[in-house]
Formats: structure tokens, sequence, C-alpha cells
């Protein structure tokens, strides 16, 4: 799951993943902090013990607003898979 922002949100999104048994990998994007004790600051770690997130899971918190964030991580997805386009191109033409 790729949650940006937090709040209640964030909330629902990972409690629809206990339905699952927890979410396979989590990308927390907020500039919320852990110690004002709210969810939208937690780490995964904490969803991790709830059962919202699996133990084996990968997950990351980016410390970032997530109109900075968001639109340079869809950007990077799109380039990188441009370019193995390309690389794909460039051997079944012979280049």
């Amino acid at each position: 799951m790729i949650i940006l922002g937090g709040g209640l949100p964030k909330h629902h999104i990972c409690n629809a993943n206990m339905m699952r048994n927890g979410a396979d990998y989590a990308v927390f994007i907020n500039t919320a902090q852990e110690f004002d004790g709210s969810d939208s600051g937690a780490h995964p770690d904490e969803a991790v013990s709830w059962g919202k997130i699996q133990g084996s899971a990968k997950t990351v918190k980016v410390h970032c607003d997530a109109t900075i964030a968001f639109p340079l991580l869809v950007a990077e997805t799109f380039a990188s898979r441009r370019e193995k386009e390309k690389d794909v191109t460039a051997k079944v033409s012979g280049r």
C-alpha cells in the first residue's frame, strides 16, 4: 500500500489490510512526527504490531510533503520502465 498523508484515510486503508493478514509492502509519505502520538506519525513497525502489515513486508516511511515526493516516485517508475523498453528494443533490432 502507498499512503499519502495520514489521518483517518490512512487508518482505514491500513485496517482494511488486516482482513487479508496484512499488507505485503507499505510506503508512508507524510510530514507527521512520531512523538505527537498520532496515527499519522506512526512508524510502519507500529502497523506490523497490529497485523496491518505483514512482519516480512518491505516498509518505508518518507518524511516529505506528498506533493513533492509522490510525483518524483511516479516519474522515476516511468523513467525506469522506459529505459528497460529501450534496452529490449535495442537488443531486438541489433543495435
